[in-house]
């Protein structure tokens, strides 16, 4: 489901860059990228913290293992992020 909000209450700043990533990945930038966009103070920056967290933060596993964790999560759940 994708919030219409989302899609068009986006500062044109944003949705111009949407606009030339889409041109340039030649495919639809991710929902998640969107929602962190819309609403960066309530969910796009405390999201990236804990991602960043997660993947670089203190860890028995070295940051290639968490990334490939990650990838292969991702790609289980026919994610394109």
């Amino acid at each position: 489901m994708r919030l219409k909000k989302v899609e068009r209450k986006l500062p044109w700043s944003k949705r111009l860059l949407i606009a030339v990533l889409t041109v340039v990945n030649r495919s639809r930038v991710p929902d998640v990228a969107r929602t962190m966009m819309y609403r960066a103070d309530f969910f796009g920056k405390p999201y990236s913290t804990l991602l960043n967290k997660g993947l670089r933060g203190p860890s028995g596993w070295t940051v290639g293992e968490r990334e490939m964790i990650a990838a292969f999560t991702s790609r289980q759940n026919a994610c394109v992020y």
